[in-house]
């Protein structure tokens, strides 16, 4: 059965027809540069971009497939979490097109959507696996049961990753966004050139808190400027990665080690920074761990991963009608529509 999906949590209009695993098309409006103006998302502007696009977007994606709408069995759609406004769009749309189409309406979980972007990229994976989702809203350790049930073993208590990269970036110069960027520049810098701190979380070993560490890149940046010195910045983005990174594989490590798992899986925005792919790599390796991951082209916002997890929730009769709604958080483990 193909399928349409339609992805709008954010700051990209997404499209794409998918059969199963398999990707008939795949198409995304991003909003990137509009954004840089501002060094950030702005949640009105996103959500009237969606709005022109959406439409577009959704044509493209039937063309790109060589089928028509009346090839198309089902219509999928990110329904939560994200910015309330930008999920509506695309919510709203999906129902009407859903309607007008007499098609069964599956709805998505963002974050399950990032883990099935695996699912594309390795056809052999299956669960049950350990994955670690970290983006720029979301840090969490999940312990993936099967395709539509899952287990969150530790999670951000305040910042995620991708929010600390971003904001540590904005505050050393980088522009819109920043943790690209800042990948980037880390490369050429050195990690041990200042001492950032290692926050941990009493009482939760596998749990995180990067919005200290986040506080002390800024803090330190602003204690040079006051004194006329000037950050490394190549350095800095250095010292910060390597820290995340840090947390991030210790945590991942000890919870699959706790659990018995021995196949790890990284999802989201986030599974694009090289150390961490790299890092994660060396590591499972040494612990005879397997370790699978999505292509660059996966890792950011899109509509494929959302038709590959509606395949799933499809098969296990996850439906909704007429009255769905956005929601701007919403708990991976027993989403409710």
């Amino acid at each position: 059965m193909k399928i349409l999906s339609i992805e709008s949590s954010c700051d990209e209009t997404a499209a794409a027809v998918t059969e199963g695993r398999q990707v008939l098309s795949s198409v995304v409006a991003s909003q990137v540069e509009e954004h840089k103006l501002y060094g950030g998302v702005v949640p009105e502007i996103a959500s009237r971009r969606h709005a022109e696009a959406v439409a577009g977007v959704c044509r493209q994606a039937v063309e790109e497939a060589g089928c028509t709408l009346d090839d198309i069995g089902a219509v999928a759609v990110t329904y939560a979490p994200g910015l309330i406004g930008a999920l509506l769009v695309g919510v709203n749309f999906a129902k009407g097109l859903a309607l007008s189409l007499n098609k069964p309406l599956i709805p998505v979980h963002h974050l399950r959507a990032h883990i099935a972007a695996n699912y594309i990229a390795h056809p052999d994976l299956e669960p049950p696996f350990l994955c670690l989702l970290v983006s720029g809203g979301n840090s969490l350790i999940v312990e993936v049961l099967d395709y539509t049930h899952f287990r969150v073993i530790g999670r951000t208590r305040d910042d995620a990753a991708g929010e600390c990269f971003d904001k540590s970036a904005r505050a050393m110069g980088m522009p819109y966004p920043g943790g690209v960027h800042l990948d980037k520049i880390a490369d050429a810098g050195n990690p041990d050139a200042y001492r950032l701190p290692r926050p941990t979380v009493d009482g939760s070993p596998y749990d995180f808190s990067f919005s200290g560490l986040k506080t002390a890149v800024v803090n330190l940046i602003h204690s040079a400027s006051q004194k006329g010195m000037e950050v490394n910045v190549p350095d800095l983005s250095a010292c910060l990665r390597r820290r995340v990174c840090d947390m991030l594989l210790e945590n991942t490590l000890l919870a699959a080690r706790d659990c018995g798992l021995d196949k790890i899986v990284l999802a989201g925005g986030v599974s694009a920074n090289s150390e961490l792919r790299r890092r994660m790599g060396d590591s499972c390796k040494k612990a005879g761990y397997a370790l699978w991951y999505p292509p660059l082209s996966l890792c950011g916002d899109n509509a494929a991963m959302v038709g590959a997890q509606a395949f799933y929730e499809y098969a296990a009769g996850h439906l909704a009608g007429q009255g769905l709604n956005a929601a701007a958080t919403m708990p991976i483990e027993h989403p409710t529509f």
